[in-house]
């Protein structure tokens, strides 16, 4: 952990911090974690897999996700438009994390 001039530490400056920081929210991990599981997947089958979520709301996720690069948006030139999305290879080797993350919840449900 980090020390900040004071000698106190400075959850912000941890990587645990920047960790939270590109998965947090309502739909991140289930988006990546549906990317692990399907590969390449169009806007409209995420939003059918996350249910009631809205366009604008997955959209803007997405666009975190992109922007933080953990995964690719592939457009094709073509009408209608085509969008694909998948894990890029940092999104991959977050998976990891978030695999042990299910493990944990498998061996630990009540």
């Amino acid at each position: 952990m980090i020390k900040n001039y004071i000698g106190e530490a400075n959850f912000e400056d941890t990587g645990f911090s920047y960790t939270l920081s590109l998965i947090s929210g309502k739909h991140k991990m289930v988006i990546l974690y549906c990317l692990m599981e399907f590969g390449v997947v169009r806007f409209n089958e995420l939003k059918q897999y996350l249910k009631n979520v809205s366009d604008k709301t997955l959209s803007g996720n997405l666009k975190e996700l992109e922007a933080d690069r953990l995964i690719i948006r592939k457009e094709y030139p073509q009408i209608p438009p085509k969008v694909e999305y998948s894990l890029s290879d940092r999104g991959r080797s977050l998976m990891v994390v978030l695999d042990q993350l299910c493990v944990w919840g498998e061996n630990n449900r009540e």
